[in-house]
């Protein structure tokens, strides 16, 4: 026999149309994805001005348009795209809770689980939607800016690769880095979970991982590394070798699906323990 709630139940599609159109409906989330438009046109100018090579990836984008995505995505990784989807992750829990909708949302025919579902869904959209930026802008101003002799990606190793194949060391890179920002937002989600303040959020992320950062500098603390969610993230210069070294990227992927599970995890039993 159908039930009231059955029949009043939101469809999945409609709940994760939702949260995407109030995700970019948010100013705040179109202002950094601007922002994030301008990072490889800033390095690609810087390129250009300086005429000269600089060290590691930066250097590599001089005369080689295709490396510039790549460079982009890995400065923005440090701190920025973080940044953007702990601020995602905060609005979507914490920020409800702060602006009285949450309870709305607690009292909805809807489960707690497919109510984090559908906010992880929203944090996932911001992530890619930021990388997609970077990635796309970093190639367009990469060929226009940069140049690239014959639309080739000389790699590190010092071989040419035709467009078809540079594009698609971008589009690795790119879906690593999502990889990684899954796992941030993750987290951020299960902290957003236990507070009402989206600062905190902010706080707590971008705090854990400058803590990360610093621990991972310290050599007597080698021990530390295949525990800190930072550990190798400059590993995106190995999809610019030839062959592709996946070691790094790998392992690095497993790490953050590993926080991934954790967050959404405590994020999932927060929820369901949540008064409305």
């Amino acid at each position: 026999m159908t039930t009231v709630l059955d029949r009043t139940a939101a469809p999945l599609p409609r709940l994760l149309a939702a949260e995407v159109r109030w995700v970019f409906r948010r100013p705040r989330t179109l202002i950094t994805l601007g922002l994030f438009a301008l990072i490889p046109v800033l390095i690609a100018i810087g390129v250009v001005v300086a005429a000269r090579n600089g060290p590691g990836l930066i250097g590599a984008v001089a005369g080689n348009g295709l490396v510039l995505p790549v460079a982009a995505m890995t400065v923005a990784l440090a701190l920025l795209l973080p940044l953007a989807v702990a601020m995602a992750a905060a609005d979507a829990i914490a920020g409800e809770a702060a602006h009285g909708t949450l309870r709305g949302l607690l009292l909805a025919p809807v489960s707690r689980l497919r109510l984090v579902g559908v906010k992880a869904f929203g944090v996932l959209v911001v992530a890619v939607a930021a990388v997609l930026v970077i990635a796309v802008v970093g190639v367009l101003a990469g060929m226009v800016v940069v140049g690239s002799a014959d639309g080739q990606m000389v790699t590190l190793s010092g071989t040419a690769l035709g467009l078809g194949a540079g594009l698609a060391r971008v589009a690795l890179v790119a879906v690593w880095v999502v990889g990684q920002l899954v796992a941030v937002g993750a987290v951020a989600l299960a902290v957003s979970s236990l507070t009402e303040h989206p600062l905190v959020v902010l706080a707590s992320v971008l705090g854990g991982l400058i803590t990360f950062g610093v621990l991972s500098a310290i050599p007597a603390l080698d021990w530390l590394q295949p525990w800190l969610l930072t550990s190798g993230w400059t590993a995106a210069a190995d999809a610019l070798r030839d062959p592709v070294v996946l070691d790094a990227m790998g392992s690095s992927t497993l790490r953050a699906l590993c926080y991934a599970a954790i967050g959404l995890g405590l994020t999932i039993w927060r929820m369901q323990r949540r008064d409305a």
